[in-house]
C-alpha cells in the first residue's frame, strides 16, 4: 500500500465518526509489537518482508536488544472499508509487569483495545490484569488469538485438537470477563439497596436475599468474546495472516450456496455439514462428525503449511493457483519454508485486513464515548458527579458530542510525558535546499577557490612585481581577511547550536482532545489533580479565558501550547490544529506538567481521575555520581527522569540520599541506562537494592524453637543473653509483668502509661486498603479543630466512613478491645497508616470519628497537649527500635495521662504573671533612667544585657499569657510540649521492645509458566531463596505446569536471570508486589534450654534469616550492629610463603 500523505490524515481528523483510538494489550512475549508491525506495514511505513523483524514501535535499542517493549507509543494509520475511509490512532503497549504503568498511561487515551493472546499459553496473568485495568476504563475490547502456527508447527495438534484448544482459550478469556461483570453488577445492586433501604424503613417482616436477581435482569451478551459476533480475529503475526469468520462465511456462501448469515452463526460451534442433503446440522461430537469450522477453515490451513513445510511443489501450485496469487520465484525458491508461507498467507488472508476492518466495526469512535465513562472521568475521589457545579456538569454534553466547534471549550488530558532527542524534532530535520541557498554556496565556493588561486600565485610573484602592485593587494587581503573571519564566525555558531540542541532532551506531552479544538499558540490553562472547579469559580470572573490577566490560583496555571504533533511511531509531523477525539503530541509543556494533567480552556472543567498503576514501585536504590563535582547533572537528570516515566519514584532521604524506586528488576535497569545516557551523562554508582521492612509484635509464643512447651524444661545458665542486652531498659521506666510502660517526663510534670497490642491482621488489612479514606477523614477533623469551614462533607463519603468504623467494629471484638473503635484517637504513620493510638485514660473523649457528627468541644486539662501525645506516636510508628523501619499492625493503648503536677505549677505561674503585670510599668520605667544615665561609663557587654532584659520581660509575659502557661512551664529540658512528645515515643518504644518483636519482609507473588522437565529447578531456586510454593497446576491441552509462589523482595534480585539460566530459559517468572508478611524467628533469639543447646550449639550459629535482615537494614543506616569481626583470634592464619 502506498503511504498516506499527510494532508489526507488532517483531513480524516476532523472526522470524528471515521476515527478509532485503539491500544493494543497483551501479556509479555504474545506477540504485540509485531501485530502492530503488520497493521504498520499495511500503510507502506515499512515493508511487508520486514514486518514482525523490526519491531518498528519498539524504538529504544534496549527494547531491541531485550526483545520487549518498554514504552506505550503511538502511530496513525490510514485504513479503507468500502468505499469508508477511517483513522486509526493505534498505540502498542508493554506487556512486561515493571512497565504495566506505561499500559495504564495508554488505555486511558483510548475507546477500544486489542486484546492479544498467544495460542499456546492461553490466559496468563498479565492477561488477567490488561482485561481488567481495560474493564475500569470502561473501554471495549476486541481479541486476537495470536501464534496459531505454533498449534501446527510445534504442538503438531491436528484441526480438531486445536479446535477445543482454542475453544477452551476462548472460555478462559469470557470467565474473566464474567467475573468482572458479576462484581459490578452486584456493586451496583448493593448500592441501589442501601439507597432503598434509606428510603422505606424495613416495614416488612423478614426479607429473602436473593443474590442472582441483579445478574438475570442485566444482559451481557455484548461483552463477550464470540467469533460469530465478529469480535475475534485468529491469527499467526509473524506469518502475516489472519481472519474472522465473515471472510470465510463469505467465500463459502457463494461456493456451496448456503446463506451468509447462516454461516456466519454456524462457522463457530457444535455445528456440522450434511454433505448430502447439504444443509447444516447441530451435534457434531454426539455423532462423531467434523465441525463446520474445523472442516471448512482448519483443515484448509493445516493443509497449506504441511504442503510447504514439506516443499510439495505441486500441491503449493495447486493451492496458489485456485486462490488466485501472484507469489515471486524470490520467495518461491527461498532456503526457509517459512518465507515462501508469508509470501502465500499473507496475500490469501492479510492480517491487517481483519484486525483493522474488525476494529473499525467493533471498536467504538470517539463519539460514542459513554455517559458512564465520562463521569468516572470527571469524578476525582470520592466525589460524585451531581456534587461538582452546574458549569462543570454543563460539560459532560461537550465531552458527549465530541464537538469540534469553535464556541466548545477545549478539554484535553495529558496523560504521560515523553522525551525524545532533538534532533528528531520536525522543527531540527534536515530540510531540501532552496535554489536561493544552493547558488549562495556555490557563490562561496568560487571565492575560496579564487582565494586559494592568488594565495598560490603570491608566492611565486618576484619581488619586484610585488612592489608595483602594493596598493591593489593590501585591498585584497583586506576584504579576504574579513570574509575569512565572518565565515569562520557563522560556522562556529551554527555548530554551537547543533550542539546545544542534540545534547538536549525535548519532552512532549502524550494527550488526547476530549472536546473543542486545540491550536498551536493556544493559551489554556493546566489544571493538576488536586484543583477544585468549585473553588475557583467563585474567585474568577464568569467567561474569563486562559489569555486574561486572573488572580492566582491554587493548582492551576496558564500555559501556551508551543507546537502540535501527530505522533508517527519513531517520527513526528507538525500540525497546526488538532480537532476532537485524536491523539496528539504536544511539545513545550515540559515546565508545566510532571507527569499528567488535565488542559482546558474553561476553568469549570475539573481535573481527571488519575490514572490506577497496577504495579506499586517497591524496588529503591540510592544513586551517586563517581565525581562529586557532578552532583547538580545527577539531581537534574532526576528531575527529569521522573518527568519522564509515569511510574519511577524520585526521593530525597532524610540521610541525604538521592533514592530512586522503581516497579521491578527491569524497570530498574531502564531508569539507570536512561540517567547515564540520556538525562545525566554521567558515570553514577548505584547501591545494592534498599529493601523495606516493617516492624511489629506478635502474641507471646506457646513453644520454643524446638516445639517444646515454654516453661515446662530445665532452664540452663545462659552463657551471653543477647536479649536481654537489647532491651536494656533505663531507670526511671517501670515495667509491668503485663507489659505497661510508665514513663515521666524529664521535669516530672506528667506521667504516661503505654502499652503495645498487636493487631489482627484483618484490621491491619482493613487500614491499609482504607489509608485514602482515613486521610480525608483527618483532613476533615483538622478544619474542624482549626474552626475552619471546609465544604461540606458529603453523604458518599460519611456512608464510606460508617461503613468502615462497622467493619472495624467487627474485626476487633473480644474483652480486650472492647469500645476500642470508639476510643481511636489516631492512626499512624503520617495519620493514615497501619497502626492504631487508643486513649483509655478518663476525662478525654477526642477521636477520629468527629466527622460523623460527634463533635465535642474538648474543654478538659488535656487540648492544649493532645496533639504532643500524637505526634510522639506519629514519630514511634515511623521507625521502631529494631532497625528504624515503620511499624506496622501495632496497638498503642494510652492507659494513664497524669498530669497533676503541671496543672498546679500552671495555676502558681498564672499567679505569678499577674503579680509581674502589675509591676511591670514601673520596672520598666526606673531601668529606663538608669540606663540612660549609666550609658556612656558603662561597658557595651553589660549594657547589651541590660537592654536585652529590659526588652525581653513585657514579651515574655505576652506569649506566656498567649500560651495558657505553656512557656511558664519551660525549663532546662525545653517547652513542655517537646518533652511529652519525646517521653511518648520513647514510651511506645519501650513498650514495643517488652513483646516479642517481628520483622514484616515485602512479598512479591511469583507465577511461573514451566514444562515438566524443568519443574525441579524451578522448586531448586524457589527454595534457595526462601520462596514458598503456594498452588501447582498443570494447564489443559499443554504440557506447562503454572506454579504460583510467594517470594520475599529481599531474595529476589537477580531471580529472574537465576531462573532462566537453570532452565535453560525454559520458565520465565512474573513478580508482582502482594503483601507484607511476618518474618515468624525472632530475631533476637538465643538458646536458653537444654534441649535448644543440644540441638542448635551454644553459638546457635545457624543463621537465623531475621537477624540476618535486621543486621543488613541497621549497618545501611549506620546503626550499632552486634557482631564479632574476629572469631577464633589464637588460630594462626599466615599465608604460605611464595616457595
Amino acid at each position: 500500500m502506498v503511504l498516506t500523505s499527510l494532508e489526507k490524515m488532517i483531513g480524516l481528523q476532523k472526522k470524528p465518526a471515521s476515527i478509532r483510538n485503539i491500544c493494543i494489550l497483551a501479556h509479555v512475549d504474545h506477540g504485540k509489537t509485531t501485530l502492530a508491525d503488520c497493521l504498520i506495514s499495511s500503510n507502506g511505513i515499512i515493508s511487508n518482508r520486514l514486518a514482525g523483524k523490526l519491531r518498528y514501535l519498539d524504538s529504544r535499542e534496549d527494547e531491541q536488544i531485550r526483545g520487549i517493549t518498554m514504552k506505550s507509543s503511538a502511530i496513525s494509520l490510514h485504513f479503507e472499508k468500502g468505499d469508508q475511509e477511517y483513522l486509526i490512532n493505534l498505540i502498542d503497549s508493554p506487556g512486561h509487569v515493571d512497565f504495566s504503568s506505561e499500559v495504564s498511561t495508554a488505555v486511558r487515551l483510548c475507546d477500544g483495545c486489542i486484546i492479544v493472546l498467544d495460542a499456546v499459553e492461553g490466559v496468563c496473568p498479565q492477561t488477567q490484569a490488561v482485561l481488567r485495568q481495560a474493564w475500569l476504563e470502561n473501554i471495549r475490547p476486541v481479541l486476537v488469538i495470536n501464534k496459531i502456527d505454533r498449534l501446527i508447527v510445534e504442538l503438531k495438534l491436528t484441526p480438531q485438537e486445536a479446535y477445543s484448544h482454542l475453544k477452551n482459550i476462548l472460555e478462559q478469556v469470557n470467565a474473566i470477563t464474567g467475573a468482572l461483570f458479576t462484581s459490578k453488577v452486584l456493586e451496583e445492586r448493593a448500592e441501589k439497596e442501601t439507597e432503598t433501604r434509606g428510603i422505606s424503613d424495613s416495614a416488612h417482616g423478614d426479607q429473602v436475599y436473593d443474590w442472582s436477581a441483579g445478574l438475570e435482569d442485566t444482559d451481557d451478551s455484548h461483552l463477550y468474546f464470540s467469533p460469530d459476533q465478529g469480535n475475534v480475529v485468529f491469527a499467526s503475526a509473524i506469518d502475516g495472516w489472519g481472519f474472522g469468520i465473515e471472510h470465510f462465511a463469505k467465500l463459502y456462501s457463494q461456493k456451496i450456496g448456503i446463506k451468509h448469515a447462516v454461516l456466519l452463526k454456524t462457522l463457530w460451534g457444535d455445528y456440522y455439514l450434511n454433505t448430502k442433503a447439504k444443509k447444516i446440522m447441530k451435534g457434531d461430537q454426539s455423532k462423531g462428525k467434523k465441525p463446520l469450522f474445523v472442516q471448512l477453515v482448519l483443515d484448509n490451513i493445516w493443509s497449506l503449511y504441511e504442503a510447504v513445510l514439506k516443499r510439495d511443489k505441486e500441491k503449493i501450485d495447486k493451492i496458489v493457483t485456485s486462490l488466485e496469487l501472484k507469489i515471486g520465484a524470490r520467495e518461491s525458491r527461498h532456503v526457509d519454508p517459512k518465507v515462501h508461507l508469508n509470501a502465500i498467507c499473507s496475500q490469501w488472508l492479510p492480517i491487517s485486513q481483519a484486525v483493522l476492518s474488525m476494529v473499525c466495526s467493533k471498536l467504538p469512535s470517539p463519539l460514542d464515548i459513554t455517559a458512564e465513562r465520562v463521569e468516572k472521568l470527571m469524578c476525582v475521589g470520592a466525589r460524585t458527579f451531581d456534587s461538582l457545579p452546574p458549569e462543570t456538569q454543563e460539560l459532560k454534553k461537550m465531552f458527549m458530542k465530541c464537538s469540534s466547534e469553535d464556541t466548545a471549550p477545549v478539554i484535553v488530558f495529558v496523560s504521560k510525558m515523553f522525551a525524545v532527542d532533538s534532533k528528531t524534532l520536525p522543527c531540527n530535520k534536515p530540510r531540501p535546499l532552496t535554489q536561493e541557498v544552493i547558488a549562495q554556496r556555490r557563490e562561496l565556493a568560487r571565492r575560496r577557490h579564487a582565494e586559494k588561486l592568488i594565495a598560490s600565485q603570491g608566492q611565486e610573484l618576484p619581488e619586484q612585481a610585488l612592489s608595483g602592485n602594493e596598493s591593489e593587494l593590501t585591498v585584497k587581503t583586506e576584504t579576504k581577511g574579513d570574509e575569512q573571519e565572518l565565515t569562520s564566525q557563522t560556522e562556529s555558531m551554527t555548530l554551537k547550536t547543533v550542539k546545544q540542541e542534540a545534547d538536549k532532551e525535548s519532552f512532549i506531552a502524550f494527550a488526547r482532545v476530549f472536546s473543542g479544538v486545540v491550536r498551536r499558540g493556544q493559551k489554556i490553562f493546566v489544571l493538576g489533580p488536586k484543583y477544585d472547579p468549585a473553588e475557583s469559580l467563585n474567585k474568577l470572573p464568569s467567561g474569563c479565558s486562559a489569555a486574561d490577566d486572573l488572580p492566582s490560583i491554587p493548582h492551576m496555571a496558564c500555559c501556551t501550547l508551543e507546537n502540535l504533533y501527530l505522533l508517527m511511531g519513531r517520527g513526528l509531523e507538525d500540525l497546526e490544529e488538532v480537532p476532537s477525539g485524536n491523539v496528539l503530541g504536544i511539545g513545550g509543556l515540559q515546565e508545566f506538567v510532571l507527569k499528567s494533567a488535565t488542559l482546558s480552556t474553561s476553568p469549570a472543567c475539573p481535573p481527571f481521575t488519575p490514572l490506577n498503576f497496577e504495579a506499586t514501585p517497591i524496588v529503591r536504590v540510592a544513586i551517586e555520581p563517581k565525581h562529586p563535582s557532578e552532583m547538580p547533572q545527577l539531581v537534574r537528570g532526576m528531575k527529569l527522569l521522573n518527568q519522564a516515566d509515569p511510574c519511577v519514584q524520585v526521593l530525597i532521604q532524610e540521610t541525604g540520599e538521592h533514592v530512586l524506586v522503581t516497579a521491578g528488576e527491569v524497570h530498574l535497569q531502564r531508569c539507570l541506562d536512561d540517567l547515564k545516557e540520556r538525562f545525566a551523562k554521567i558515570q553514577i554508582s548505584v547501591s545494592e537494592p534498599i529493601i523495606p521492612f516493617r516492624e511489629t509484635v506478635t502474641r507471646p509464643p506457646k513453644v520454643d524453637m524446638v516445639n517444646e512447651e515454654i516453661g515446662k524444661q530445665q532452664k540452663v545458665a545462659v552463657i551471653h543473653q543477647a536479649k536481654e542486652d537489647q532491651n536494656k531498659i533505663p531507670e526511671g521506666v517501670q515495667v509491668d509483668s503485663d507489659g505497661l510502660i510508665t514513663m515521666s517526663t524529664p521535669n516530672k510534670y506528667a506521667t504516661l502509661s503505654v502499652r503495645a497490642m498487636p493487631l489482627p491482621e484483618e484490621v491491619t488489612q482493613l487500614l491499609e486498603e482504607n489509608s485514602d479514606l482515613i486521610r480525608t477523614m483527618e483532613q476533615f477533623n483538622s478544619s474542624l479543630n482549626e474552626d475552619k469551614k471546609m465544604h461540606e462533607i458529603n453523604q458518599k463519603i460519611l456512608d464510606r466512613i460508617q461503613e468502615f468504623k462497622q467493619k472495624l467494629e467487627k474485626n476487633l471484638q473480644g474483652r480486650k478491645w472492647r469500645n476500642a473503635v470508639d476510643q481511636i484517637w489516631s492512626f499512624g504513620p503520617r495519620k493514615c497508616g497501619p497502626n492504631i493510638l487508643l486513649s483509655k485514660f478518663e476525662g478525654y473523649k477526642k477521636t477520629v470519628w468527629q466527622c460523623l457528627g460527634k463533635t465535642t468541644k474538648e474543654v478538659s486539662k488535656y487540648r492544649d497537649f493532645d496533639n504532643s501525645i500524637v505526634s510522639g506516636f506519629q514519630l514511634a510508628t515511623l521507625s521502631g527500635p529494631m532497625c528504624e523501619e515503620p511499624l506496622m499492625g501495632v496497638c498503642f493503648i494510652v492507659e494513664k495521662w497524669d498530669m497533676s503536677k503541671a496543672e498546679e505549677q500552671m495555676s502558681a505561674n498564672r499567679q505569678d504573671s499577674e503579680e509581674l503585670d502589675a509591676t511591670e510599668q514601673t520596672k520598666n520605667e526606673d531601668k529606663g533612667t538608669s540606663l540612660s544615665s549609666s550609658y556612656p561609663t558603662e561597658s557595651s557587654s553589660e549594657n547589651k544585657k541590660l537592654q536585652d532584659g529590659n526588652q525581653g520581660s513585657p514579651n515574655s509575659s505576652e506569649k506566656s499569657s498567649k500560651r495558657k502557661g505553656e512557656t511558664l512551664l519551660a525549663d532546662c529540658y525545653g517547652p513542655f510540649s517537646g518533652q511529652l512528645i519525646a517521653t511518648m515515643k520513647e514510651a511506645c518504644r519501650y513498650a514495643l521492645q517488652v513483646k516479642p518483636q517481628r520483622l514484616m519482609a515485602a512479598m512479591y507473588t511469583c507465577e511461573i509458566m514451566a514444562t515438566a522437565e524443568v519443574l525441579g529447578r524451578v522448586y531448586a531456586v524457589l527454595s534457595k531463596r526462601e520462596g514458598r510454593v503456594l498452588q501447582e497446576e498443570m494447564k489443559e491441552g499443554t504440557d506447562m505446569f503454572i506454579i504460583k509462589a510467594v517470594l520475599p523482595v529481599a531474595e529476589s534480585f537477580g531471580f529472574a536471570d537465576e531462573i532462566r539460566k537453570r532452565t535453560s530459559g525454559l520458565a520465565s517468572p512474573q513478580l508482582v508486589f502482594s503483601h507484607w508478611e511476618v518474618i515468624s524467628g525472632d530475631p533476637f533469639w538465643v538458646p536458653t534450654t537444654e534441649e535448644e543447646y543440644l540441638h542448635f550449639g551454644e553459638k546457635a550459629d545457624s543463621e537465623n534469616q531475621a537477624r540476618k535482615y535486621m543486621n543488613a537494614v541497621r549497618k545501611r543506616k549506620g546503626l550499632y550492629v552486634e557482631e564479632k569481626i574476629v572469631e577464633h583470634a589464637e588460630k594462626q592464619r599466615t599465608l604460605s610463603r611464595n616457595k
